[in-house]
């Protein structure tokens, strides 16, 4: 789960050292590619649901997108204040991300379902991965 970036923190939030607020930022950076990628496949799935009850899943989408947005903005702020610069390029989201682009293009209401279940089992099980590198550094996250 660990960035393929590196850099070098000079400095940090009290209480931390440089080298573990780097360490911290660059899980918190990998947690911003995959919350990015999350909202831009929501947002796909969002246009291009078809078919028997589809606007159920169309509007259901949304509200989810903006929360997913929310996040990406914290968590995009936490890595600044801890020292590294946060990067929210969509070609290094790509260079850097360990997973493959949601495969699903316009299709119905139970194929995109089955979908975004095993991307959100993706993001949820990486988050817990993130959490739980962290959970020594407490006070930084």
């Amino acid at each position: 789960m660990a960035s393929k970036q590196t850099s070098n923190i000079t400095f940090t939030v009290p209480g931390c050292s440089p080298f573990d607020g780097q360490e911290v930022a660059l899980i918190l950076q990998c947690w911003l590619y995959a919350l990015n990628d999350l909202q831009l496949t929501l947002k796909h799935a969002h246009w291009n649901v078809v078919n028997r009850d589809f606007i159920g899943v169309h509007e259901m989408l949304d509200p989810q997108i903006e929360l997913v947005r929310a996040m990406i903005d914290e968590t995009a702020e936490r890595i600044a204040t801890i020292g590294l610069s946060p990067n929210g390029l969509p070609g290094a989201l790509v260079k850097e991300r360990e997973w493959d682009d949601y495969s699903i293009e316009r299709a119905g209401t139970a194929q995109h379902l089955a979908a975004l279940g095993l991307v959100y089992d993706g993001v949820v099980s990486s988050h817990r991965e993130a959490i739980t590198a962290t959970e020594r550094l407490g006070s930084v996250t």
